[in-house]
Parts: C-alpha cells; sequence; structure tokens
C-alpha cells in the first residue's frame, strides 16, 4: 500500500481538515494467501541468507570506517562543532556503504522527486520529515547525504548503526530528562543559526510511527529557531506493506524479515518547497509547525489529526495493563469527546448509582439509550469498538473500564480497580467471587487466570469464597510486586506465587 490509505471516516481535527482515520498508531500484516506463505518460505530460504550475509558485510565496514573517523572525538567535540578535514571526506565513503546496504536490502527503486526544490545548508537549515513511520526511513538519512538527526539518546547504543548515526553528529533527545526538550531545541538553534558549516539538522517533528494513513501533531521543537526549513515526505508504494512499525502491529524482527524476502520494495521521498516562515510563525513555533504539516498532508493527500507521542505512551500503558480496547484507548476519548460525554463524565455517575439490572451485554441501541446519545456515526463508532464478532454484541464493562482509564489515567491503578469492583459486582454486595474477580484482573492487572487465581486465594484470607475491596488492598499493600498498584505512573505484568 502507498501512503494514502483507505480509511474509515469519523472525525474532525480542530483546524476543521478531516481526519479519516482515528487510530494510526495500528498496523495489520499478515500472509493471508498461499501464494504469499509459499513465496515467502522460498525466498527465506534462497534470497534472505544472501541478503542478511551482504547487509552485515557492508554494516560492518561502515561501521569501521565510523570509527576510524571518529577515533579521538569526545561527545563534546562531537556538539561543539563539524567535523572537517579528512573526518569530513570520510563521509563520503560510509554514505556509499550505505547506499549499497538501501540496495542490497531490496529497495531497488528509491524514487527521489522534487529535485529542484532541493536546498542546501543555509537556505534551510532544518530538514523536516514526515510520516515517520518504520526503521526503513534511514533510507531517507542516506538519500539526504546524512545530516544530523534528532533521535533517541538510546539510538547511540545500537550496535554498529549507533557509531554509524554518531557520524551524522545527531542531535539527542534524552526523554527521561525533564530539561531535555530544552536542551534539544536549545542545540538545534545554535546549529541553526550558526556560522559554522554544520549538516543540516533532520527532525521526524511527529515524534512516533505511525501506519501514515494521517499526520499526527508535528512537534515545534524544530520549528523554533525560526529559520526556513525543508518540508520532504516519504511514501512506500508497494503492494504489501512490510515496513510499517507501529505499537500495535508486527514487531520490527517480522517487517525485517518480511521486507527482506520480498523481490524488490519502493520507496519514494519528494522535496517540497522550502518553507519560510513568516513574523507570527517565527513568534509562535507551534502555528509554525501546524502550517508545515498542513503543507505536507496537503502534498501526501492525507487528512491531519491532533495526536501527539503522550497518546502513544498512553496507549501502550492501556496495553500492558490489559485494559479493554488498549489499542485504541486515544480513539475512545476522541468519540467520548464528539458525543459530549466528557462533560460530566456521564459513566462514573452510572457506576456510583449502581449497574444492577443493566445487562452487561448491549446492541448498539441498548448501548445508545444507555448513555443517552443518539445513534451517529461517532457513537456506532464506539460501540464498535468494543463488539465481540462472534456474537455481535458490545460487552458494557470493558467500555466502562476504558473510560475509567482515560479519566483517571493519571491517579494510582487502586482507584480503576475500586470502580472495577463496583462494575463486576452484580449483586449490590461490595464482594466478588473467583469468576469476577479473575475477570477484573485480567482487565486492569492483565493477570492470567493462574495470577489472578493465586492472588484472589490470597486476600480470601477467611475462605468465604468471595472478597472486597478492602480486603484486595489489605493483601496487595504486602505485596512487593504489587506496589505499581499504589503509585501515579507505575504498570507492569506480575506473577503472583
Amino acid at each position: 500500500m502507498n501512503g494514502k490509505k483507505r480509511c474509515e471516516k469519523g472525525t474532525f481535527s480542530p483546524d476543521g481538515m478531516r481526519a479519516e482515520i482515528l487510530n494510526p498508531f495500528v498496523h495489520k500484516l499478515e500472509l493471508d494467501n498461499a501464494y504469499d506463505k509459499i513465496r515467502t518460505a522460498i525466498f527465506t530460504v534462497i534470497l534472505l541468507p544472501f541478503r542478511v550475509i551482504v547487509i552485515c558485510y557492508l554494516i560492518v565496514t561502515a561501521w569501521f570506517l565510523a570509527c576510524v573517523g571518529l577515533y579521538g572525538l569526545s561527545e563534546d567535540d562531537l556538539r561543539k562543532k563539524p567535523m572537517t578535514g579528512w573526518r569530513s571526506k570520510l563521509r563520503f565513503y560510509i554514505l556509499s556503504l550505505m547506499r549499497l546496504v538501501v540496495v542490497a536490502a531490496g529497495f531497488h527503486r528509491v524514487k527521489v522527486l522534487g529535485l529542484e526544490h532541493m536546498a542546501r545548508g543555509r537556505e534551510a537549515p532544518v530538514v523536516v520529515m514526515a510520516p515517520h513511520s518504520s526503521f526503513f526511513d534511514a533510507i531517507a538519512i542516506v538519500v539526504l547525504g546524512a545530516p544530523s538527526v534528532v533521535a533517541k539518546a538510546d539510538t547511540a547504543k545500537l550496535p554498529f548503526i549507533g557509531q554509524l548515526i554518531n557520524y551524522t553528529q545527531p542531535v539527542y533527545v534524552w526523554r527521561d530528562d525533564p530539561n531535555s526538550r530544552q536542551n534539544t531545541i536549545k542545540e538545534i538553534i545554535e546549529r541553526a543559526t550558526s556560522k559554522e558549516d554544520w549538516p543540516q539538522v533532520l527532525i521526524f517533528p511527529e515524534g512516533t510511527c505511525t501506519n501514515r494513513s494521517c499526520l499526527i501533531t508535528f512537534k515545534p521543537g524544530g520549528f523554533y529557531p525560526g529559520v526556513p526549513v525543508q518540508p520532504v515526505t516519504i511514501r512506500y508504494p508497494n503492494a504489501k506493506d512490510t515496513v510499517t512499525w507501529t505499537w500495535e502491529g508486527p514487531g520490527a524482527l517480522k517487517l525485517l524479515w518480511l521486507t527482506l524476502t520480498q523481490v524488490h520494495s519502493s520507496c519514494e521521498i519528494e522535496f517540497l518547497p522550502v518553507y519560510y516562515p513568516n513574523e507570527e510563525e517565527k513568534r509562535n513555533p507551534k502555528l509554525f509547525a501546524r502550517n508545515v504539516r498542513d503543507v505536507m498532508a496537503k502534498a501526501l493527500g492525507v487528512p491531519v489529526l491532533d495526536y501527539t507521542y503522550d497518546d502513544c505512551r498512553l496507549i501502550a500503558k492501556a496495553k500492558q495493563l490489559g485494559i479493554p480496547g488498549g489499542a485504541a484507548i486515544r480513539e475512545v476519548a476522541e468519540l467520548r469527546s464528539q458525543l459530549k460525554l466528557d462533560v460530566a463524565n456521564y459513566e462514573v455517575d452510572l457506576i456510583e448509582t449502581g449497574l444492577q439490572g443493566t445487562p452487561r451485554w448491549l446492541t448498539l441501541e441498548q448501548f445508545a439509550l444507555r448513555m443517552d446519545v443518539l445513534i451517529t456515526v461517532p457513537c456506532s463508532r464506539l460501540y464498535k469498538i468494543f463488539v465481540q464478532p462472534s456474537i455481535n454484541l458490545m460487552y458494557f464493562p470493558d467500555y466502562l473500564l476504558a473510560t475509567l482509564f482515560i479519566l483517571y489515567q493519571h491517579e494510582p491503578l487502586s482507584l480503576l480497580i475500586a470502580y472495577g469492583f463496583k462494575i463486576f459486582d452484580g449483586s449490590g454486595t461490595g464482594r466478588l467471587d473467583i469468576t469476577s474477580f479473575e475477570e477484573l484482573a485480567a482487565r486492569t492487572l492483565n493477570l492470567g487466570p493462574e495470577d489472578a487465581h493465586n492472588l484472589f486465594r490470597g486476600a480470601d484470607v477467611e475462605k468465604k469464597e468471595y472478597i472486597t475491596y478492602d480486603e484486595f488492598v489489605a493483601y496487595a499493600t504486602k505485596k512487593p510486586e504489587l506496589s505499581f498498584v499504589f503509585t501515579r505512573d507505575g504498570s507492569q505484568k506480575v506473577k503472583i506465587q
């Protein structure tokens, strides 16, 4: 598939541009027919080993040259001034090897468009590339002549690749450092406005990978210098999308395997005209970023959607805890907002007043009636997220837990579990039997049946065959592996002995 995919209509971004996809963090990839499976099996035996050997040889050779070029330079040296002399000339040979890596990986068709718009150095100190959807986007770094990249600090620790990235004299982002954002912005400004002959700074302003169905919020860091930027788009117009790497979808190794077993893969890079900010945009980096995003979205033919890296972290946490609809949790929040359910948090009142008599399995009509909303596109889409396909009904507790997770994402997990006791308490007595507790534990602690069973038995000190929330808390506070339940940002999968 190419950069513009078929999407489900449903929401609008605040600037009025239609956003036809509500979850840019999901990618489905399966070998769904016999021909693909047989071909992949054959090429795994015949083609894959050859490509891996060649790629490894080329990368190790490039790494060796990078080590030679970086010898004697400290991290401070790399940040103070651009490399010159023989170190700078060595870049050509490293780039040549990396271009051969791209070919060896099967990307025989790297098409570069808009060369007449390609700017150098001072004309456009910052290169803005989107959409960011894959580790294969590194192809663009090679095509652009190895500009300085803005990357996570952990990237420097990658075997072999870390040294190659260091050779671009990157701007590293330390996401765990509270001052990282300011330091990164400061360094970008210094390079963009320096009189030294620094390489252009390449940023992926989305800050995370998406499925290329839309452009999410651009981080403003690269726009703070207020200098002209070079927008560059990247597409992968292939019959089967084996490159997209998102929060919900195939892992890196599977994507690498499937890509290297393709006969050939295509990549398309397009330089758009240099964007010169006006005075208002220079004063307002967020406006600058937003306007550049709109230009790039128009060129790509995709909508924009105001999702951010923080949304990705929320999705990751939801999935880690086993929250129902975890991969679509940001979409749930958006749809609730469209239905005005977020104004008064109707679901909390519903739980507080008691759910006795409310069916757990609902039709669309019953769900709309229960939530006091009309059956509209957002309502139908929200319902569909929690539908069990085998019976075509929504499991209402799943929806309630997902909503509570959104509302109390910054509160201790124990609060969500407290509400969970009310949701799964069908009798209104404040007690849960082992079956109901196992359901709750699976959906808030990501526990399997055995671990949930052990947790229940540990809390049921008097062997009553039911536990209350207070009994759960009394037991959990004594277990070190459950301490994360009572912290604001903790989450992990535990095994209960």
